[in-house]
């Protein structure tokens, strides 16, 4: 990476196999600081067709490669962000403020999954079936689309990464990756490590823009002939605008969107269990994971235990971390900060809010941080019951029976992922089935991203899955071929 008139580095493009930095830059601003860690280069509508355009003249190709080929490539890819792990934890911890360890975990997490799909690469075939008319044969072949645009969050820059390019990678497609301007040098460090592990030039192009521009670079590319299939993973909000987008453009698209995630914490639950998961479900990465659990929902016959158990938790883990969480920007901040005081004025209850560090008169001074909350007599009219917080922000409601706390999860638009918590495996299967989400989890919390199951929602939480052999089928196209004897 270079620099551009300033002291700071400058994360390039990538297009072509050539990095670029353009005349047009951004500041990245470190939470950490609330100051420019670097600049980054802002790509135009004009730089997006150009990706575009280079990964359609890859294609051919790409295309026909032999899957050990693109195997080893995966593999090597891999091996590089491995032992990189170092300087790429370094960037994600100053783009994003992640808290020590999380980006080791996302790295590790994302490398599993860039091998999980090196190792499918060639179980991808079709299959001969038996048809009706005599004297005539078939096969169903499985071939890749083209060129597949991915536009992907700051949040879990490497394993969104992966996800929104490498599977399209695997299955013989090119790729456009569009990354968040909030973290667009873990982005360029993925596409370096293709690069250097000898991907084609025009396979794999990375795009940042000023948040601005996004818009028309984003439509430019939907609109473009070329691309065949968008993957989006971000909010709701930001997914409805592509999803209409690619209708207009008569585009598929797979939505990975927000989600307002429940833990259902049953009268037989073990208690040390469910407070554990359910706190490391809550504020992981400061509650910025769209798998977060916002919705702690308890029998009423332990709620008192529960709560108790889980203010000595957190007043137990204040003492060891006395600064308050940090979030990634000022509007995050402040979107948090407005549920909550909207919610205490309309008659919540806060059960625990971190308390500030000893000796200091603001916890929140040092870069851009807000307190852990934990809110109960929450009701349904309010925004922090139904709408994303992505924040350490969580709410706990009360149910009297199954029945309820059934109803409870269900209630909202949003359906990715939730958890259970009790010692009846039989009771826990029968509340999984009328749970509506793309996952639940049984005694676990409601984070999870497993290489080897498929992720994703319904309803507003998006729909298609990512991983597994379902997430390479996204792209591929089903071809039917007969002949007569």
């Amino acid at each position: 990476m270079g620099s551009l008139g300033t002291s700071l580095p400058t994360v390039p493009l990538l297009i072509n196999g050539v990095e670029e930095t353009t005349a047009s830059t951004f500041d990245v601003i470190s939470p950490l600081t609330g100051t420019p860690c670097w600049t980054s280069s802002s790509a135009s509508p004009a730089d997006a067709i150009r990706a575009v355009e280079a990964a359609q003249a890859a294609f051919p190709a790409w295309s026909q490669t032999k899957p050990s080929a693109r195997r080893d490539i995966f593999l090597k890819a891999a091996d590089l962000l491995e032992s990189r792990t170092e300087n790429n934890a370094a960037y994600m911890q100053t783009e994003m403020g992640a808290e020590t360890g999380v980006p080791q975990i996302i790295i590790t997490l994302a490398i599993r999954m860039l091998r999980d799909i090196a190792g499918r690469i060639s179980t991808i075939c079709g299959s001969v079936p038996v048809v009706e008319a005599e004297g005539q044969n078939a096969m169903v072949l499985k071939e890749p689309m083209g060129v597949i645009l991915g536009i992907a969050p700051w949040n879990a820059p490497y394993v969104f990464a992966i996800r929104a390019a490498a599977t399209a990678l695997a299955t013989g497609n090119t790729t456009i990756l569009k990354s968040s301007e909030l973290s667009p040098r873990c982005y360029w460090a993925v596409g370096q490590a293709f690069t250097d592990a000898g991907l084609p030039a025009g396979c794999l192009n990375i795009i940042h823009t000023r948040r601005e521009d996004a818009p028309a670079v984003v439509n430019a590319m939907i609109e473009h002939p070329a691309v065949r299939k968008v993957n989006f993973t971000g909010s709701t909000a930001v997914g409805r605008k592509v999803a209409a987008a690619c209708g207009q453009n008569l585009k598929p698209c797979v939505m990975e969107l927000g989600g307002k995630n429940s833990s259902i914490v049953c009268a037989d639950a073990n208690l040390d269990r469910a407070v554990q998961q359910v706190l490391a479900g809550a504020f992981m990465n400061s509650g910025q994971i769209c798998m977060c659990t916002d919705r702690i929902l308890v029998h009423s016959s332990i709620a008192t235990k529960f709560t108790n158990a889980l203010k000595s938790a957190l007043e137990a883990k204040s003492k060891g971390t006395p600064e308050w969480p940090t979030i990634v920007n000022t509007a995050a901040k402040e979107r948090a900060e407005s549920q909550v005081s909207d919610a205490v004025a309309a008659g919540a209850e806060v059960i625990y809010s971190t308390p500030k560090a000893e000796g200091s008169s603001d916890a929140s001074a040092s870069g851009i941080r807000v307190p852990q909350v934990v809110l109960g007599n929450v009701g349904d009219h309010m925004e922090v019951w139904q709408e994303e917080s992505f924040a350490p922000v969580a709410t706990v409601r009360v149910f009297q029976d199954e029945e309820e706390a059934v109803r409870l999860a269900n209630d909202g638009g949003y359906g990715l992922t939730a958890s259970i918590f009790t010692e009846d495996l039989r009771k826990a299967f029968a509340l999984a089935r009328k749970i509506q989400s793309g996952a639940v989890h049984i005694n676990g919390m409601t984070i999870q991203d497993d290489p080897a199951l498929p992720h994703g929602g319904v309803k507003n939480s998006g729909w298609g899955r990512f991983n597994t052999d379902q997430g390479l089928n996204e792209y591929l196209v089903t071809k039917s071929v007969t002949w007569m004897d």
